[in-house]
């Protein structure tokens, strides 16, 4: 059951991060010609990511805190593994499961238990939305 709690938090966070990897322009360049100097800068998917997760969980500042290095950490290894080409798409993705296990481990330990639930819920959405994936059903709520 874990697993498939696991496969729900690696699909939500990978789909955070493609949204926000789309959201962003491909190079400076391309940020300078289509957006005003009087616009805020763009935020790097990382930022994104936990702006997202700070909205849907509530994080305090604190949690902000630890939770940016890890999903930097899981952004950074993700995108190493995706410009592997020696890698197999099989090798590829037992290693992106590796990364969102660890991210997720490292998450759990400071989410309180209703922001946890909160989790467990977006996770159960994310699969019933998507109901092609191998593990779409929805991920059982954690005993701590």
């Amino acid at each position: 059951m874990n697993h498939i709690r696991l496969l729900a938090f690696s699909s939500v966070l990978l789909l955070a991060l493609g949204a926000a990897a789309q959201q962003n322009p491909a190079s400076p360049e391309a940020s300078a010609t289509t957006a005003p100097d009087t616009h805020t800068p763009a935020l790097t998917p990382v930022e994104q990511h936990l702006k997202m997760l700070s909205e849907k969980l509530g994080l305090s500042a604190d949690q902000q805190a630890q939770a940016r290095p890890i999903l930097q950490q899981m952004h950074d290894g993700s995108q190493k593994l995706e410009d592997d080409s020696t890698l197999t798409p099989e090798q590829r993705h037992a290693a992106m499961h590796g990364l969102f296990t660890k991210a997720d481990q490292q998450m759990r330990t400071f989410l309180t238990d209703p922001q946890k639930k909160t989790l467990d819920e977006m996770e159960a959405q994310m699969h019933s939305e998507h109901p092609g994936s191998p593990d779409a059903s929805p991920a059982p709520s954690p005993q701590n």
